[in-house]
């Protein structure tokens, strides 16, 4: 039997060393900030044009129209390349900095063992230390397969950043973008349909529709991650224009006093959520942001990833609970964040990505809370989310954890339950129950259904309707009632059984006296739980 080969690492130890990931990720946001300017002179083209209408007619004006009209076309479709470049560069910098870890990893390994890496790359004894023995000589050869491991990942993304600039560059001088044929898939589509879809057409068809049907692209689950992304950043401008128009009618229409006020301020708490996404989308932070769907009408919808799922190993899906909308997005992707960033510190080569999902009208009211209606309308749409991953993503299948907190765990167990979800493992935070009786009615692999519940968490408090409602007919009040009912020994909660009770069916993971909110609290063991359940560990 031949013994497997590895191909030759292309990127060196002292290269990887010094290489700096913020600088790459610096060069991508660099390319992407030059859509502002391919915005600004589009819009002074369009300014020129309608200034010669009005004082120029006849054919000249005509052709001149026409060909302000094309340099137009020119510069608005270079956007979508400007953004690849960003993505291309700023997913290569991630992947830099997983090779960089496990690199220093390796290091590690050999000064606990006794060894040192030269500035080559070479391992020996360190003369400083005993001699060497036996066991030396093992220690030694999983320190070089170490080295060799992070050096293979770093030319593995030298490799695919290099193919994919230069398809770039390659388009650049031939057919930009060219019309696909007629068809599309509509609102509802199968993912793995429209996969199959995207995947027939050319690579400049694809650029076509990025450019001149972002809306069409942007909503699409099973369209990758990448076109996605191109085209939801492109009608940014567009989305924060109707934030600001619905502001305008209000100050102009809405008469003044309490209501008018609550309506005002909550357009402007929009806007601000909207502005705050903005800026993480434009700003150098890693993990990259992908921007999967945005529509800021009613409470506003935002899907954002950070990292790209489609290229990750790991991938967690949060979908938040009441009251959740765009104003308060960002706090709810920083949540997400920091399970991420916990993903990371637990294991320095992980390639994880982690989507805060709220494309769903979420609760505002606890008489609206107190329904499962939303939970329930919202299970299609996360359903064919989650299909979406499976069908886009690149390689092996990644490892899918769907996480749920407060009625947003309603949302996943409902979805779950009713449509089933694309998922490896469930995990419920601060849950008021997820509409099953047992874990077995949620379809995912035995063992892999988690949940915590914060000893303080007000959460717990919630009762059955029908047992509620029974104490106060009898002349107790709701507050009493369910306080009477705590402490009684029963798992039973407003929407069933509490995952995090013993005969749900499930595996708990403990949590410190963080309340409500306080699951992703940088102190609390919860968060090292869930960061745990996604790396499958």
């Amino acid at each position: 039997m031949t013994a497997p080969t590895h191909p030759a690492p292309t990127v060196g130890y002292a290269q990887l060393w010094a290489a700096d990931p913020g600088a790459w990720r610096a060069a991508g946001a660099a390319w992407a900030g030059l859509t502002g300017l391919v915005d600004r002179r589009a819009g002074e083209l369009s300014t020129d044009g309608r200034a010669l209408r009005i004082g120029w007619s006849g054919r000249a004006a005509t052709a001149a129209d026409g060909r302000l009209a094309g340099l137009r076309g020119e510069l608005t479709s270079i956007a979508p390349a400007l953004i690849e470049a960003d993505q291309v560069l700023a997913e290569f910098a991630g992947r830099l900095a997983a090779a960089k870890g496990r690199l220093a990893a390796a290091v590690a390994l050999a000064d606990g063992s006794g060894l040192l890496v030269d500035r080559h790359g070479r391992v020996g004894p360190d003369p400083s230390r005993a001699r060497p023995g036996e066991r030396d000589g093992l220690a030694s050869a999983r320190v070089t397969a170490a080295l060799r491991e992070a050096l293979e990942l770093a030319g593995a993304a030298d490799r695919a950043a290099t193919a994919r600039l230069d398809e770039l560059t390659t388009a650049a001088t031939g057919a930009w973008q060219v019309p696909p044929p007629p068809g599309r898939p509509g609102s509802g589509a199968d993912p793995a349909a429209v996969r199959t879809w995207w995947a027939g057409l050319t690579p400049a068809q694809r650029r076509w529709l990025v450019g001149h049907e972002p809306a069409l692209v942007g909503r699409l689950d099973g369209v990758p991650v990448a076109a996605r992304d191109q085209a939801n950043r492109l009608l940014l401008g567009t989305r924060r224009e109707e934030l600001l128009a619905e502001r305008r009618l209000l100050l102009a229409r809405v008469p003044p006093g309490p209501v008018g006020s609550l309506r005002l301020r909550r357009v402007e708490a929009r806007l601000a959520g909207l502005d705050a996404l903005a800026e993480r989308l434009a700003g150098q932070g890693a993990p990259r942001a992908y921007l999967l769907g945005l529509d800021p009408a009613g409470e506003g919808r935002v899907v954002i990833a950070l990292g790209d799922p489609d290229q990750a190993d790991r991938v967690v899906t949060y979908v938040p609970g009441m009251t959740a909308g765009l104003d308060d997005a960002p706090g709810e992707l920083e949540r997400v964040a920091r399970v991420l960033s916990r993903c990371a510190a637990l294991d320095p080569g992980e390639r994880s990505a982690a989507v805060l999902w709220l494309d769903y009208d979420a609760p505002d009211f606890l008489h609206e809370a107190a329904t499962a209606g939303q939970a329930r309308d919202a299970g299609p749409a996360l359903h064919r989310f989650q299909e979406g991953l499976r069908a886009s993503h690149d390689g092996p299948p990644a490892r899918q954890t769907v996480l749920g907190h407060s009625y947003g765990s309603l949302v996943v167990g409902s979805a779950a339950r009713d449509h089933g979800l694309a998922a490896d493992a469930l995990v419920f935070v601060g849950s008021p129950g997820v509409g099953v009786a047992h874990a077995a009615e949620l379809g995912v692999p035995p063992g892999q259904v988690w949940a915590s519940s914060a000893p303080d968490d007000v959460i717990r408090l919630t009762r059955p309707p029908d047992e509620l409602t029974r104490r106060v007919l009898l002349g107790t009040s709701p507050l009493a009632a369910a306080l009477e009912l705590t402490g009684h020994g029963e798992h039973e909660l407003w929407f069933g059984r509490d995952p995090a009770a013993p005969d749900f069916g499930g595996r708990i993971f403990p949590s410190g006296r963080h309340g409500h909110v306080g699951y992703w609290d940088p102190d609390n063991p919860a968060l090292d739980g869930m960061a745990r359940i996604v790396l499958g560990r």
